[in-house]
């Protein structure tokens, strides 16, 4: 008698997401079934993979990461052409310097700083506040507006602000990265608040929050995989949005990926071993269900795409 593999059936399925124009847009989303289980869905859209750049030369970053760069983090144009020359599939522009406690930039400058760097690549573009709610709500308005017809993904929009930072992606006709703490329920809270709004659900990119390996990853891990069962098991539909991890601000602050060989030596060496933890926390965020990631270190993102690549 053979052996017949159990299989689950979903009722839900995750929006198709697009991000960009042009040849090389990025479509996220699209699964019928949990991450990978090919046996039991469709995955139309493999994760994509974006590298991070900042407004400022990003002088708190470990050494490890502003090796892998170099001098092209004077000019975030020159580092967006850096980010797709070597593999990203979009580039994140973190609008760093527009902080108060940072550079304070005003959001004339932010929005002049991002439109150089959509002109400079022809590959999707996701563009992201400094976190100070108040003046990314400012911010997120003026860069919005200087990207128009771009089809950026903008964030992000906290229960704080989400009206302000929807209504500038909706104005522009942008996708909408929406972040909530760490909880299912606020996350969906927080997209039932904008589709009440107005804004299409199948715009949102939902951002639960994420972190590094060693530090909470499994609480994340669980959050996602519960979203992903809302969404596909009890068809929530708001709950069906894809998802994004910005794990690099995350991975690249821990002990592992700064500490020098000499005072650890049993870690191993400093540059294979602050690479790996941010290739093994993608990992674990792509089999969690995320369909978007956001990375720093070039060479990570060269490994987390082999991983995709096996799993597909």
């Amino acid at each position: 008698m053979a052996l017949v593999i159990p299989k689950e059936t979903y009722s839900g399925k995750i929006y198709n997401v697009q991000i960009g124009t042009g040849a090389k847009a990025v479509t996220i989303g699209g699964a019928s079934a949990l991450p990978f289980l090919g046996f039991e869905g469709t995955f139309p859209n493999k994760p994509a993979l974006a590298l991070e750049i900042m407004d400022v030369a990003p002088e708190d970053w470990p050494e490890t990461v502003k090796k892998a760069v170099g001098s092209d983090a004077s000019s975030p144009a020159k580092w967006a052409k850096f980010c797709q020359q070597n593999g990203a599939d979009l580039v994140a522009l973190r609008l760093t310097g527009t902080h108060p406690d940072q550079q304070n930039k005003s959001p004339e400058e932010a929005a002049k700083i991002t439109a150089e760097v959509a002109a400079a690549i022809d590959i999707p573009l996701i563009i992201l506040g400094s976190g100070h709610v108040e003046k990314d709500s400012q911010v997120l308005q003026a860069v919005a507006a200087a990207t128009r017809g771009k089809n950026c993904a903008i964030g992000k929009a906290v229960e704080e602000n989400y009206k302000t930072v929807a209504a500038a992606a909706m104005a522009n006709d942008h996708k909408l990265i929406a972040m909530s703490q760490l909880d299912v329920n606020l996350a969906k809270q927080l997209n039932i608040l904008l589709t009440q709004m107005g804004f299409d659900k199948e715009r949102i990119i939902m951002d639960p929050m994420s972190s590094a390996l060693g530090y909470g990853l499994e609480y994340t891990y669980s959050v996602m995989e519960r979203i992903r069962l809302a969404a596909l098991l009890q068809n929530d539909a708001m709950m069906q949005t894809p998802i994004l991890c910005d794990i690099g601000a995350n991975v690249w602050k821990v002990k592992e990926t700064m500490a020098p060989d000499g005072e650890v030596p049993e870690w191993g060496a400093l540059a294979d071993r602050a690479l790996a933890w941010e290739a093994v926390t993608a990992t674990a965020m792509i089999t969690a269900g995320a369909d978007l990631l956001i990375m720093r270190h070039p060479g990570a993102l060269a490994k987390a795409k082999e991983v995709i690549a096996e799993l597909i």
